[in-house]
């Protein structure tokens, strides 16, 4: 009997420990994980701030979704008695684990200014605004164009402050030399680099810098952050697609990109691609050709011309029967994943609808017909000036 008693203990401490074992594995990832806070705040921590109080606030605040694993991760990392007082900006997203690092860590307070240089096909835009930690919402201070000869007082204010925070947001289908060409026009970042990096390699998104950081780091985290989206993409392409590698996805990829600024056409305008590829049909598309003229450094600013859609260059897919030997932009991840994902269409043809998006036809009786639709939406356009 006292036998099957102690086999019975036995076989509930293992249970308990796996139990145990379990919550704890649980609470650990629950710990590190994004957060479920949806927008930067400005979090205040008073003199004599505990982690008790800070947790309480912290869920009031919808950044953080359980203050015991908040508290029980301090006190395992040993910071629980390190939290300084101060105003700490938190990003969105961030874990648990990253705010009470952001708390503990001390040296100056992060949530000051923020400055984003907005990089374009055209031009970079520098957004200076603060949080305001009354509201948590922030405040423009000052936007201009980037490289104007006189820089606003509020601009100047902010940088010899020393309390900001650096941002730079790439659009998508921003060529690898306007990327280049824009972030040595950010006078906080060290230049350090001539040449542009390969068309393509660069992925379009929101990065942070720092003061004194060097444009070669932020081109290189550009360009292994654009590996990395594009070899899952790879991994989960659709079968049946005329793409030998990963290089010519992005090479379709940025074509998408440049051809269509509405994300629910992407798949639609990839269809059309991938449609005419399969079939042995030229490309057509007038973007390529635009890059063989500029070679992405900078805007053509005028229309295309006959000689120009007649003109040999490798990227001319009027002239040539497959895919340009390079991307021709920079594309974000969604056109990425429209390449290697289309929509199952019949579609052979597309042109702009006078709404921002296309019309498409799967033949040419009816392509035709969308065509002298846009042609008069041009000519009524001339016509109003």
């Amino acid at each position: 009997m006292w036998r099957h008693i102690a086999s019975n203990a036995f076989s509930f401490l293992i249970v308990g420990l796996f139990l145990i074992a379990g919550v704890a594995a649980w609470g650990t990832r629950e710990y590190s994980a994004p957060g479920p806070l949806e927008a930067a705040i400005c979090l205040e921590v008073p003199r004599g701030g505990s982690i008790k109080r800070l947790s309480a606030d912290l869920e009031e605040k919808g950044a953080i979704s359980s203050p015991f694993i908040f508290e029980v991760g301090a006190d395992y990392t040993d910071k629980s008695g390190d939290v300084k007082f101060g105003r700490f900006r938190v990003p969105e997203a961030a874990s648990m684990e990253e705010i009470v690092d952001i708390v503990t860590r001390g040296g100056r307070n992060t949530c000051g200014a923020e400055v984003i240089y907005r990089v374009g096909i055209n031009r970079t835009i520098v957004d200076v605004r603060e949080l305001d930690p009354a509201t948590n919402e922030f405040v423009e201070l000052v936007s201009f164009v980037a490289g104007e000869l006189e820089v606003p007082a509020a601009y100047a204010e902010v940088r010899a402050d020393g309390d900001a925070t650096y941002r730079v947001v790439i659009a998508e289908g921003a060529t690898s030399w306007q990327i280049t060409n824009a972030l040595g026009n950010i006078d906080i970042l060290q230049a350090d680099v001539t040449d542009a990096p390969p068309e393509g390699a660069l992925a379009p998104r929101d990065y942070d810098i720092s003061e004194g950081e060097t444009i070669s780091s932020v081109l290189s985290r550009m360009q292994e952050t654009q590996v990395g989206i594009l070899a899952e993409a790879w991994e989960n392409r659709v079968d049946g697609l005329p793409l030998e590698t990963p290089e010519e996805a992005l090479i379709l990829a940025s074509i998408i990109e440049k051809e269509t600024s509405v994300p629910d056409e992407r798949r639609q305008v990839s269809s059309v691609f991938v449609n005419r590829l399969n079939r042995g049909m030229r490309l057509q598309t007038d973007p390529t050709v635009i890059y063989g003229i500029t070679r992405g450094e900078g805007v053509l600013g005028r229309g295309l011309r006959q000689s120009e859609l007649r003109g040999e260059t490798p990227w001319n897919t009027y002239v040539i029967p497959a895919l340009p030997p390079t991307p021709i932009a920079n594309p974000g991840k969604a056109a990425i994943e429209a390449a290697l994902n289309p929509d199952t269409t019949e579609y052979i043809f597309f042109v702009a609808d006078g709404t921002g998006g296309h019309a498409f036809a799967t033949n040419l009786d009816d392509h035709n017909r969308n065509v002298a639709v846009w042609r008069q939406i041009e000519a009524n356009r001339a016509n109003d000036g």
